[in-house]
C-alpha cells in the first residue's frame, strides 16, 4: 500500500486529502484501489515551537527537556521576544538547501543506534573528523539518491542541511575522506549486521528463525581489473557486456529487514552460494532449526542434503518440469483450499520420503489468465508481422535469401507463437541485368508473397500447466495455506533488490578495487536497513508500507538564511526551516517527526561603523 495525494475542487475551494491505495489486477490491467482514507489530525494549527537546542531529542522521538528559567525572572519575562525594527524592502532569503529528506534520513540514522555502534566501533583517533560522521554522510547520500562519493563532495553535501545537522563544514567533505571512510567502515560489517538484527529484535519484534534468502547482481562501468570478484555471468541488470558481482541477501519475513548479506564472484551460480550463506549465518548468530525460503534457482539435492544434516527447515521453489510428476493430483478438483481469492493450494506427499518431506501444489487463475493472454499477444503481433512482409512483397519483390531471414528473425522472437502457424514464400524467377550489360540479364528467384496458416495444434505442458507452481519443504506443517503464505513472502527479498537497484543505486559500481567495492555493498545495505525501517515505521502509524512517496513529499522541505536588515544597526542573520504545506505537516505528524521550528540566530546585529 502507498499514499496517494488527492485534489477535489468543489466551487472556487480546493481540498486535499490523503488516501491508502493498493494496486489490484482486474480484466482491464492494473487498476488502483483506494483501501482507506486518512483523516486530518486536530491540533495542527497549534504552534509547538523546538528550537536546534533540541534536536538530538527531535531526531531521537524522545521528550525534549524543560527549559530552565533564569532566577528571579518570571515565566512571562522568559518567554517575552525580542524585538527589533526591520527594513522590509531588505530583507533577501539566500543559500536555500534540501532539508526534509536528509533530516528524514537523520533521524533513522539515529533511531536505529547506528551512530552509537559506529563510536563504539571507531572511537576518535588523530583523523580530524571523526570516521562515525563520514559514515553517517555516506549512508544518509546514498539514501537520498546520489550515485557516487564524487557527487557528494562536489555537489550534494554544500546543497543539503547536512553540515547544519552534523556541525561538519562541507569544506572538510572532500572525495578522498569519503573513499577513506568507506576504507575504515567495512572492516566492521559484521558487526553492524549484529546490531541491526538486534535493534529490529527491540523496535519491531522480528523473529530470527524465519529467514529469505535470494541473489542478485550489480555491474561495473570500467573493466575492474583490480576487483577479484569482478566476472561476467549471467547479468540480472541486461548487461552481460560488463563485469559483474554476486550478491547474496538475507532478509525477514516481517517488512523484508535485511539482517545479513555477502558478496559472490560474478560468474558464480546461485545453487553453489547457498552452502556458503547458511554456514555464515550459522557462524554469526548461532545454529538453530531455521525455517530458509528460496526459489528454484537455488535447489539442488546437495544443497537440501546439508539443509537437514544442519537440521533447518526449508521450503522451496522447483523446476517446471518436475510438476509433470504431480500431473494427476494436479488436473484432481479434490482437496484444494483457498489462500485468497484466485489462488487454490493442496498437500501431497513426497512419494518415497517415508514421511520426511512434502509437496505444495499451488494454482492461480490470475497468472493462468495472464499467460494465455500473454500467448495470444505474442500470436497476434507475429501474425502481424508476417502479413507486413506479405504486404511489403506484394508491392516490390525480394530477394529469397533476405526473406527468409526476415522470417526467421520475427520468428525467434516470438519463439512461442511460431509453432501456431505455416508460413511458405511465394516466389518466381525475375530476369536481372549483369553488371556492364543492360540488354542480358540472368533469371533470379524472388519473393513475391507468403501464404500465411494458423495450425491448431495441442498445447505443451508449459501451457497446460500454466499458473501452477510446485513447492517442496520437509517442514511438519500440514497447513498448506500457511506454507504457502509463508513461501510468497520470498517477494519481500526481491522488493529490496528492487529498492537497493532503483532508489538507492547499487548498481552501477564505479569502484574497481575489491575492498571498496565490498565497502559499497555495505553503505547500500545499511541505507537499505534504514528504507525498511522506515517502511516498518509507516506501517505501525497507519501510512502503508511504500516510502517513495512520503520521501517525495517530506523532500519538499527546505532550509535557507534569511537576511533581515536592522535599522541603524546592520544585520541578522536566522537559519530558518521552510513551514511545510498542510498535507506534508498531516503526514509528519502522523509519523511523530517534529522539525526545528524556532529559527537559528547565525549571526547576532553588527552596528554600523559611521
Amino acid at each position: 500500500m502507498f499514499l496517494k495525494r488527492n485534489r477535489r475542487r468543489k466551487g472556487e475551494e480546493t481540498y486535499e486529502y490523503w488516501s491508502l491505495v493498493e494496486t489490484v489486477r482486474t480484466a482491464k490491467g492494473p487498476r488502483h484501489r483506494t483501501v482507506c482514507n486518512l483523516g486530518k489530525l486536530p491540533g495542527l494549527d497549534k504552534q509547538h515551537r523546538h528550537g536546534w537546542e533540541d534536536l538530538i531529542c527531535l531526531l531521537e522521538g524522545t521528550e525534549p527537556p524543560p527549559k530552565q528559567q533564569a532566577l528571579g525572572a518570571s515565566s512571562t519575562e522568559s518567554h517575552r521576544p525580542e524585538w527589533m525594527q526591520v527594513d522590509v524592502k531588505g530583507l533577501r532569503v539566500e543559500r536555500v538547501r534540501d532539508f526534509g529528506e536528509v533530516y528524514l534520513a537523520l533521524a533513522l540514522w539515529r533511531r536505529l543506534g547506528l551512530h552509537r555502534v559506529l563510536e563504539e566501533l571507531m572511537p576518535q583517533g588523530r583523523e580530524k573528523v571523526a570516521w562515525p560522521l563520514i559514515a553517517c554522510v555516506l549512508t544518509i547520500a546514498r539514501f537520498c539518491g546520489n550515485k557516487s562519493e564524487l557527487e557528494v563532495a562536489e555537489r550534494w553535501y554544500q546543497d543539503s542541511a547536512l553540515p547544519d545537522l552534523l556541525g561538519l563544514d562541507w569544506q572538510q567533505v572532500y572525495d578522498n575522506r569519503l573513499y577513506r571512510g568507506l576504507d575504515a567502515l567495512i572492516e566492521h560489517k559484521d558487526a553492524l549486521c549484529q546490531h541491526l538484527l538486534e535493534r529490529y529484535q527491540s523496535w519491531f519484534g522480528v523473529d530470527f528463525e524465519f529467514l529469505l534468502y535470494d541473489v542478485t547482481s550489480t555491474y561495473f562501468e570500467g573493466k575492474a581489473e583490480a576487483n577479484a570478484k569482478a566476472k561476467r555471468g549471467y547479468s540480472r541488470d541486461k548487461r552481460p557486456d560488463c563485469k559483474q558481482v554476486n550478491i547474496g541477501l538475507v532478509v525477514t519475513p516481517e517488512g523484508g529487514l535485511p539482517i545479513g548479506y555477502e558478496v559472490f564472484d560474478g560468474n558464480r551460480a546461485d545453487v553453489t552460494t547457498v552452502e556458503d550463506m547458511v554456514r555464515l549465518m550459522e557462524e554469526k548468530y548461532g545454529q538453530a532449526r531455521r525455517i530458509w525460503v528460496m526459489d528454484r534457482g537455488m535447489v539442488s539435492e546437495d544443497n537440501l542434503d546439508t539443509l537437514r544434516e544442519r537440521k533447518a527447515a526449508y521450503i522451496v521453489g522447483t523446476p517446471k518440469g518436475q510438476l509433470r510428476q504431480f500431473e494427476e493430483q494436479l488436473l484432481d478438483q479434490d482437496d484444494w483450499s483457498q489462500v485468497q481469492p484466485g489462488v487454490e493450494v493442496k498437500l501431497v506427499a513426497h512419494p518415497d520420503s517415508q514421511g520426511l518431506e512434502q509437496y505444495v501444489i499451488a494454482r492461480s487463475t490470475e497468472r493462468a489468465e495472464k499467460e494465455s493472454a500473454m500467448l495470444a499477444q505474442a500470436k497476434a503481433r507475429l501474425q502481424a508481422k508476417l502479413e507486413q512482409i506479405d504486404a511489403s512483397l506484394r508491392k516490390r519483390p525480394a530477394k529469397l535469401g533476405t526473406i527468409e531471414r526476415r522470417i526467421g528473425r520475427w520468428m525467434g522472437k516470438y519463439s512461442r507463437a511460431e509453432r501456431f502457424f505455416q508460413v511458405s514464400i511465394q516466389t518466381t524467377e525475375i530476369s536481372r541485368p549483369t553488371s556492364g550489360s543492360k540488354r542480358s540479364g540472368t533469371l533470379q528467384t524472388m519473393a513475391v508473397g507468403l501464404d500465411i496458416t494458423e495450425k491448431e495444434v495441442p498445447l505443451t505442458w508449459a501451457e497446460r500447466s500454466a499458473g501452477a507452481y510446485l513447492l517442496r519443504t520437509n517442514c511438519t506443517d500440514k497447513d498448506p495455506n500457511q506454507l504457502w503464505t509463508w513461501y510468497v513472502q520470498l517477494t519481500q527479498a526481491e522488493e529490496c533488490f528492487r529498492i537497493s537497484k532503483s532508489d538507492l543505486h547499487l548498481r552501477p559500481v564505479f569502484h574497481q578495487k575489491t575492498q571498496r567495492v565490498d565497502a559499497h555493498i555495505l553503505v547500500c545495505f545499511l541505507t537499505l536497513a534504514m528504507w525498511r525501517a522506515l517502511e516498518m515505521w509507516m506501517k505501525s502509524k497507519g501510512l502503508g508500507n511504500c516510502a517513495r512517496q512520503l520521501i517525495k513529499e517530506v523532500a519538499t522541505v527546505h532550509m535557507m538564511d534569511v537576511i533581515l536588515p536592522v535599522r541603524n544597526q546592520g544585520e541578522l542573520n536566522l537559519r530558518v526551516v521552510s513551514k511545510p504545506d498542510e498535507q506534508v505537516a498531516q503526514l509528519l505528524a502522523r509519523l511523530g517527526l517534529d522539525l526545528p521550528t524556532a529559527p537559528k540566530i547565525i549571526s547576532n546585529v553588527v552596528a554600523k561603523n559611521h
